[in-house]
């Protein structure tokens, strides 16, 4: 039953008037689902003689974007999305959330459910929780808590990246040692400026974790107090500690301003406060209520600990000199600025003025093994990583060498539980070398920087302690991240015969064959790199008729039919007529890429269509592969079918930006037109296939 508060059905004009839609489609990847999506809403719509607008948030950027006039006009909004979508311009209209594979799956379903579904009260946000349950479908994406983490972690590497450079860059140019405040800069040179800016990036940075990690849960209302709140955390003098909670306790305030947020959207309130709820009644109450909280019931025992462990190390200064220097590399590695850190680096650097800098020594050793470890890992695996990790860990790195040991917060905050175990191994490893080889330290500072401006004692074995601590770390953090993902997937890993492991990170990655050029497959125990010999030129009748998918697609990359039967044999074979061209640099590499990205979530996606992509220098330019089987491949696609149709598409890294997305894009929306599908299935030979293929466009 309708209330007459609620928006008529059809506009509000006469009975014959046609009804308009509105739909937003888009998935946490923003490639082919989204697309497939948008074109089964599309074709439902125009089937029922309806009129729909669909705007697409892909990987390339919103598409088809709707206006307030085609809002003002919509008799209701469809929502497709595994991702947050802003709804705050749907107020008052009626919105069906769900989850994109649904949008694919059942879009009349949706079309007449839309019809009675609820009116959108106002407000910025979006119920996350709602969002991540409906969506659930979509495949197998990470929980609503891990999106939201790596949200505030994206916004927070820009400003420990800057922030970390400008403070290494002035140390080195403009600073020198001195005995009481370790690595000085004269006052007002410009070296110091360049350390102030700095100084205010890192600052920023804990605060910003907190904020996008509110803001992912909560939306806008939750940015201000998740802002706030991880300020609070890393301000100590505010609950009398004298070191703050870091990133850890902005990692908290960020989860406790976006889920109270949450709360407070579902209280009642009379009709005429909602529309100041987000913009002013939840900010105010939640940013009140988180900060009173941390000063008065998390900020306290954050003191209490601060001051007893301190005591705690005074009591230990005449035990074993092994022992205390791994008990002192642990704490300086565990929160990296936050107050067990903290207590452990005043106290090395307090002893100092006593004569004893051994303490010191330890404390500077253990310090740039974080930073340093975890470069270290996305370089020994960097196919693990994102491409925004691995320059991340170079900037690590060179953090690293100037002592500055919040470079490795990123990696620890996306990845705590295996991050923080191995930063604490690699730090008391070196916190135990340097203090077995008394390793002494004249100044309140770390890292490699100190000794070369002479301010070490023991240098030879302060490198040795630094650099096995730093292996230790690397070697521990790509072990870790490895059995994570095993136990994630609920399946061994996909290794390359070089070791290189699969990693879900926040971009597509493309997938690669083993294969010779001749198209057999390539066996276990090849070698991982392999040349392929460049081919003669393409034969005359291939290059007639106009390009294919850019001319990324030629004859050469076609095959009517696969000899595979399960999904790696597939992937092999495909990777094999990529291999033909002669731009395949690394057969196997590439095979290994698309059984990681397979690893990942499958690309199966339905209506008996695969499309295995990936990104990698194994290949010099982009492909296109297609091939057809009779008998369907069991690929885990969303609505059980087989895949009959397959498409493999890779990308070198440094051409990647959007053009493989734009080739995907084309393909999902072609391919949800059934009579493209029966024009391909039914194609007797490689011409005839290219000819139907060049319909994408």
């Amino acid at each position: 039953m309708t209330s007459p508060a609620d928006p008529p059905i059809g506009g509000g004009g006469g009975e014959g008037k046609k009804l308009k839609l509105l739909a937003v489609t888009a998935c946490p990847t923003g490639i082919a689902h989204t697309y497939m999506a948008a074109e089964k809403l599309s074709q439902a719509a125009e089937r029922l003689g309806i009129d729909m607008k669909v705007e697409t948030q892909g990987s390339i950027g919103a598409e088809n974007v709707l206006t307030d006039n085609d809002v003002r006009q919509a008799d209701g909004i469809i929502i497709a999305a595994d991702k947050d979508v802003d709804r705050s311009r749907f107020a008052g209209k009626r919105v069906l959330s769900v989850g994109v594979s649904e949008g694919i799956s059942r879009p009349e379903q949706l079309i007449e459910q839309v019809r009675s579904a609820p009116v959108h009260g106002g407000g910025a946000g979006s119920d996350s929780t709602a969002a991540a349950a409906t969506g659930a479908g979509g495949g197998r994406e990470r929980s609503v808590a891990y999106k939201a983490l790596m949200n505030g972690v994206s916004y927070m590497i820009p400003f420990v990246v800057v922030g970390g450079l400008l403070i290494a860059i002035s140390l080195s140019l403009g600073g020198h040692t001195d005995p009481k405040g370790g690595l000085v800069i004269p006052d007002d040179s410009f070296w110091m400026h360049v350390n102030q800016i700095g100084t205010i990036g890192f600052t920023l940075m804990v605060p910003i974790l907190s904020g996008y990690i509110a803001y992912a849960i909560g939306d806008r209302p939750a940015l201000v107090p998740g802002m706030i709140g991880g300020w609070i955390a890393n301000t100590g003098e505010l609950y009398d500690s004298k070191a703050g909670a870091g990133f850890i306790g902005a990692i908290v305030t960020g989860f406790l301003a976006g889920y109270l947020v949450l709360w407070i959207k579902k209280v009642k309130v009379p009709k005429f406060v909602q529309p100041i709820m987000p913009i002013i009644v939840i900010p105010i109450i939640a940013t009140t209520a988180l900060g009173l909280f941390f000063i008065y019931v998390i900020g306290k025992p954050i003191s209490w600990v601060f001051e007893h462990l301190t005591s705690w190390l005074s009591g230990m200064t005449g035990t074993s000199a092994i022992l205390l220097g791994a008990i002192l590399g642990l704490m300086i590695a565990f929160d990296m600025g936050g107050p067990v850190n903290k207590t452990a680096f005043l106290f090395g650097a307090g002893l100092i003025a006593t004569g004893n800098q051994t303490v010191m020594g330890m404390c500077a050793a253990a310090i740039p093994v974080m930073p340093l470890g975890q470069g270290l890992a996305t370089l020994l695996r960097k196919r693990l990583y994102s491409e925004q990790e691995r320059e991340t860990g170079l900037a690590s790195l060179f953090m690293g060498f100037f002592g500055i040991s919040e470079g490795a917060i990123p990696f620890a905050a996306a990845r705590p539980a295996q991050v923080i175990p191995a930063n604490m191994l690699g730090g008391a490893v070196a916190g135990a070398i340097a203090g077995m080889a008394s390793v002494k330290d004249a100044v309140p500072h770390g890292g490699p920087i100190v000794a070369v401006l002479g301010a070490v004692g023991g240098v030879p074995m302060f490198f040795v302690a630094l650099a096995v601590g730093s292996v230790v770390t690397a070697l521990t953090t790509v072990t870790l991240v490895d059995l994570s993902e095993r136990k994630r997937r609920g399946a061994p890993v996909v290794d390359a015969p070089g070791g290189h492991g699969g990693l879900g990170g926040p971009e597509p990655v493309l997938a690669g064959v083993g294969a010779t050029a001749s198209g057999a497959a390539v066996a276990a125990g090849d070698s991982r790199r392999r040349p392929v010999q460049e081919q003669p030129a393409a034969p005359e009748e291939e290059q007639q008729g106009g390009d294919v998918l850019s001319g990324y697609l030629t004859r050469r990359t076609v095959k009517v039919q696969l000899a595979a039967a399960d999904k790696e044999a597939a992937i092999r074979e495909m990777a094999a007529l990529l291999a033909s061209t002669g731009k395949v640099n690394d057969v196997e590499e590439l095979v290994q890429t698309a059984l990681r990205r397979e690893a990942q979530g499958t690309t199966g996606l339905g209506e008996e269509i695969a499309i295995p992509h990936a990104k990698t220098d194994a290949v010099d330019s982009p492909l296109v592969g297609f091939a057809r089987s009779s008998e369907g491949i069991e690929w885990g696609s969303l609505d059980g079918t087989k895949a009959k149709l397959i498409f493999m598409i890779s990308v070198p890294e440094a051409a990647a930006g959007d053009e493989h997305l734009r080739i995907l894009a084309l393909l999902s929306r072609k391919l949800m037109d059934t009579g493209f599908r029966e024009r391909l299935e039914a194609a007797p030979d490689d011409a005839a296939v290219l000819d139907v293929l060049r319909e994408v466009q």
